[in-house]
């Protein structure tokens, strides 16, 4: 079966998006670009013959933002494009949203469209799977536990399968034994709030949140989480957009180079003036918990006015 010449992955996790991007690479390493920096020519290497031989790609971050002449030349590359080169563009939407219309029309006849997602229902059956190919077996109900301990963003639960695999190579995971090392870790579910707030996920944002408090979670650490990814996307924001993301984590003082991916994309969703706002709101929260107001209120305010913007 030949393989595609463009795909089209649309969805709304960010983390879904790369890894069915990378599954459609299977291997090739691309050129990657953000459609909000498209200069123009950017598809012409697709259409140059490899010295070498291997196969050529575009990875195109974020084709919602796409300008007029980016959606032009695309338009003319889809018309006839190469059948030695692969062409993969990521569109995120919002909660219940639609693969963009522009991107369809862009890639019919010649390309593929797939939707990059997880139901809340299948994420079970997803974390055992992923957790078969690291060497880790899933007794029945432990990845539920993940689930209900951890929240629902995959890129938090496959950073736990992780943990998991490293902890227990060729193992079998029982409910116990996910409780046993990720109960109480709240953090990792205030991870799943700030991914949601600052990416706009005003539904997703109020769910992660109820969860916490439902859960009894410690407010003013709720709060100093929203916090601190505040002070990573204020620093991510002051520097140059075009770094690569290996510089931009170190410069920004992240650990891993997917945060560096991921703090940027959610840094272009705010201006400088946004962020320095929704600090403000940080200050007046954290003045209020600590007068005692209810954590329910305040931090609902906070998250509302985070993911509403």
């Amino acid at each position: 079966m030949s393989r595609p010449a463009v795909v089209v992955l649309w969805g709304e996790d960010p983390f879904l998006l790369r890894e069915a991007a990378f599954d459609v690479l299977e291997g090739v390493q691309p050129v990657e670009i953000d459609a909000a920096e498209w200069q123009g020519g950017e598809t012409s290497d697709l259409s140059t013959p490899s010295l070498f031989g291997e196969r050529r790609a575009l990875l195109v971050n974020d084709c919602r933002s796409l300008p007029d002449h980016a959606l032009a030349e695309l338009k003319g590359y889809c018309a006839t494009p190469s059948p030695d080169a692969l062409l993969v563009l990521l569109a995120r939407v919002g909660e219940r949203g639609k693969a963009p219309a522009a991107l369809l029309k862009l890639v019919e006849g010649v390309g593929e469209v797939r939707e990059a997602n997880v139901a809340r229902r299948d994420l079970p059956a997803w974390i055992g799977a992923r957790a078969k190919r690291r060497g880790v077996q899933f007794a029945p109900g432990a990845a539920q536990t993940l689930v209900e301990i951890l929240g629902e963003n995959p890129a938090t639960l496959d950073q736990a399968l992780e943990q998991l695999a490293s902890a227990f190579p060729g193992g079998k995971v029982t409910r116990e034994l996910v409780a046993s090392q990720f109960r109480g870790l709240g953090e990792q579910r205030v991870w799943d709030l700030c991914d949601r707030a600052f990416g706009r996920d005003l539904p997703g944002s109020v769910r992660s949140l109820q969860s916490l408090l439902g859960a009894r979670e410690d407010p003013l650490m709720i709060l100093g989480g929203i916090a601190s990814r505040l002070r990573d996307l204020l620093r991510v924001k002051e520097l140059p957009e075009r770094l690569p993301p290996a510089e931009l984590a170190r410069e920004a003082g992240l650990r891993f180079e997917w945060q560096a991916r991921r703090y940027r994309e959610q840094a272009l969703r705010f201006s400088m003036e946004e962020l320095v706002a929704i600090h403000d709101r940080l200050v007046e929260a954290d003045r209020g918990l600590k007068s005692g107001a209810g954590g329910e209120v305040v931090l609902a305010q906070l998250v509302t006015a985070v993911a509403n913007g």
